[in-house]
């Protein structure tokens, strides 16, 4: 990977840690992360392929109370790296699905420990503000937010300077039975992801509607852009 590519893809990653928190570009999205990383690699559509299957899996992760949901971010930045320095184009999407699954769990404890030194920050930015130094307030604030980009820039960082070789041996030495496991697994987490959006939308007037788009879809072969263009038509003739 060129130091062009390396610096790109650390950007990439700043900014999806960052987003995490303001959610306002949604760079920590796993489509938009996964596709930046695919693009600035060479390998767009490898990065396409597993944004959009992760995504189907976030969909169900949210935060609820006390409760965190698994990082996104870090999943997504992660296993598009790895699928990068494996070398296995698309045919590698289903062994990075598998492994960012674990890795968004493991981000959680980065979150904590980011959160946890927030609380610094914050008190830093009460004194500032019993001052009125309002300088003061937005420096400890964009620290703050730097910090969250760190979280997942420096682990994608470490993960850059591992040697492509290194990824590929451990990949390719993989039994076939872990593999095929793995895609399974996967292939079964973005159904039980979808699933759960669908249980938290299960309302009596949104089911027909599913209930037409799996009929129309399975019937007529349609791709998913073509039903999102009728559906979008429907929408503004009703």
């Amino acid at each position: 990977m060129s130091a062009i590519s390396i610096v790109l893809v650390i950007i990439v990653a700043f900014l999806a840690g960052m987003e995490g928190v303001l959610d306002e570009f949604q760079f920590h999205q796993p489509l938009v992360a996964c596709t930046l990383i695919g693009l600035v690699t060479g390998q767009l559509e490898a990065g396409i392929i597993l944004g959009g299957t992760l995504q189907m899996i976030a969909l169900g992760w949210a935060n609820i109370g006390a409760a965190v949901a698994p990082d996104a971010a870090l999943a997504s930045v992660a296993s598009a790296i790895i699928l990068v320095l494996g070398g296995q184009g698309t045919s590698g999407v289903s062994t990075a699905i598998a492994v960012a699954i674990p890795l968004a769990v493991a981000g959680l404890f980065l979150t904590m420990v980011v959160r946890t030194l927030s609380v610094a920050c914050v008190h830093r930015m009460d004194a500032a503000a019993e001052k009125a130094n309002f300088k003061g307030v937005e420096l400890w604030h964009i620290i703050a937010i730097a910090m969250q980009g760190l979280r997942i820039a420096i682990p994608a960082g470490a993960l850059l300077f591992i040697p492509a070789t290194t990824v590929q041996k451990f990949l390719t030495s993989m039994p076939a039975w872990l593999t095929d496991g793995m895609a399974i697994g996967g292939g079964m987490v973005v159904a039980v992801g979808y699933a759960m959006v669908i249980n938290m939308m299960d309302t009596k007037e949104v089911w027909p509607f599913f209930a037409i788009g799996l009929w129309v879809a399975t019937l007529s072969g349609l791709t998913l852009m073509a039903l999102g263009a009728i559906g979008v038509s429907l929408a503004c003739i009703l």
